[in-house]
C-alpha cells in the first residue's frame, strides 16, 4: 500500500469521498479550495493498493497566531476502506503534518458511535479523544439529526409532527414562496438576514467574502444551493444546503425578526427536503443539536424544531487528536487551556 498526494486529481479523490458510506462534503478538494480563502492550505492525502484508492484524508493546515507552528485538521475525516488503509493514512498524515510544522492533527470522522474498530485503533495508536461535552464545544457537531428520504414525500410529510405539518401549510396559505438563488449577488439578501440572525441570537459570522467563495467553489460546482423564502417581495428566511453523493446537509440558516408568525423557516426546510430527494439524496442531515435532551436545556428548542420534521438523533464518535510530537502537543494543550480560560473570563465580564 502506498500513500500519495492527489493534487491535480480532484475527480479521483472526490469520487472516493462521494461514494464512501461516511463521506462528507467537508472532505472534498473543493472544500479545501474554499478554506484557502480564510488562510488554510489543503492537502488531499490518499492511500492506494494495486492502483485502487483505499482511503483519503483532506488535511487542512493553518499557522497558529503568535507561534512558529501550525495546526492540521481533517473535518469529518479520514475515510478508509480497511484497517490497513487507516493505519497507512495515519502514518503518512503524521509525516505530512510534521513537515508543515503542525503540533497536532485533529480529526472527527462521521462514524456512528460506537465504532469498535475505530475505538480499538485509536487507543492502540495514541490518538487522544477530546471531551467536547454534549453541546457545541467541538469543531463539528457530535450529535446530528438525520431524516430518511427514501420513503415517498407523502410518507415523509405524514411522519412529521402535526404542528410542523400545520406550519408548512400555514406558510403556503399565507403565500410564502421559496426560490433557489440563481445569481451570486443574491448572497447579499442572505447575508443581511444572517447578520440580523447573528445579532438576535448572539453569535459571530464570517464575512460576506467567505460566502462568495462558497458560491464560487460549491454552488458553481453543483455541490450547494442557496434557498430564499419571500413573502411577496420581502425576504423572510434563507438557507444554504450542501449535497454530495446520497446525502444533503442543512448548513447555514437565517431569518428576519419580522413576520416570524408566517412560519417561513418551516416551509424553507420542506422545500429543501423535497429538492434533496429530487436530486437522489437518501439522507437529509439537519446537522447539530445538543446531546442533552432535557426540555429545560437552552438548546432543546433546536432539537424540537428538527425532530418535528421526523428527524432522528445520531451520535458520532467525536473529536480526536493525533499528537505530532510529545512536547509540541503539550504546548498545544496549554494554549487551548489559556484560550478557554480567556473565553470564559470574557463571557463572565
Amino acid at each position: 500500500m502506498e500513500a500519495l498526494l492527489l493534487h491535480g486529481q480532484d475527480a479521483l479523490f472526490n469520487h472516493y469521498v462521494a461514494t464512501h458510506p461516511h463521506g462528507d462534503l467537508l472532505q472534498i478538494t473543493f472544500w479545501g479550495q474554499l478554506k484557502e480563502s480564510s488562510g488554510w492550505n489543503y492537502h488531499p492525502l490518499a492511500v492506494r493498493k494495486r492502483g485502487v484508492l483505499q482511503g483519503t484524508a483532506l488535511i487542512l493546515t493553518k499557522k497558529l497566531p503568535y507561534l512558529p507552528y501550525t495546526v492540521a485538521y481533517s473535518p469529518r475525516g479520514p475515510l478508509y476502506s480497511s484497517e490497513e488503509a487507516l493505519l497507512e493514512l495515519w502514518e503518512a498524515g503524521k509525516e505530512l503534518a510534521l513537515s508543515k510544522g503542525a503540533l497536532v492533527w485533529k480529526m472527527d470522522p462521521a462514524l456512528p458511535c460506537p465504532d469498535p474498530l475505530w475505538e480499538k485503533l485509536t487507543k492502540q495508536n495514541n490518538l487522544q479523544r477530546q471531551d467536547t461535552g454534549l453541546d457545541f464545544l467541538g469543531v463539528q457537531p457530535r450529535f446530528v439529526m438525520t431524516l430518511d428520504l427514501r420513503p415517498s414525500l407523502d410518507t415523509i410529510l405524514k411522519n412529521m409532527k402535526s404542528k410542523t405539518r400545520y406550519n408548512i401549510r400555514y406558510a403556503e396559505r399565507k403565500e410564502v414562496r421559496v426560490f433557489i438563488a440563481k445569481e451570486r449577488k443574491q448572497l447579499g439578501v442572505f447575508y443581511t438576514l444572517l447578520q440580523e440572525t447573528a445579532t438576535r441570537d448572539g453569535f459571530s459570522i464570517r464575512p460576506l467574502s467567505y460566502f462568495e467563495a462558497m458560491w464560487d467553489q460549491l454552488v458553481q460546482n453543483k455541490l450547494a444551493q442557496l434557498f430564499l423564502a419571500y413573502h411577496h417581495s420581502t425576504p423572510l428566511a434563507g438557507a444554504i444546503l450542501f449535497r454530495l453523493g446520497r446525502r444533503a446537509w442543512y448548513v447555514y440558516g437565517a431569518s428576519t425578526n419580522e413576520n416570524r408568525n408566517l412560519q417561513a423557516a418551516h416551509l424553507l426546510q420542506w422545500e429543501m427536503i423535497k429538492w434533496a430527494k429530487s436530486q437522489g439524496c437518501q439522507i437529509y442531515d439537519f446537522r447539530g443539536v445538543s446531546g442533552d435532551l432535557n426540555p429545560e436545556h437552552p438548546l432543546y428548542g433546536l432539537y424540537r424544531f428538527k425532530e418535528g420534521f421526523g428527524a432522528q438523533l445520531e451520535e458520532y464518535v467525536g473529536e480526536y487528536d493525533l499528537p505530532i510530537s510529545r512536547g509540541g502537543y503539550l504546548l498545544w494543550q496549554r494554549g487551548l487551556m489559556a484560550h478557554h480560560w480567556l473565553r470564559q473570563r470574557n463571557i463572565k465580564t
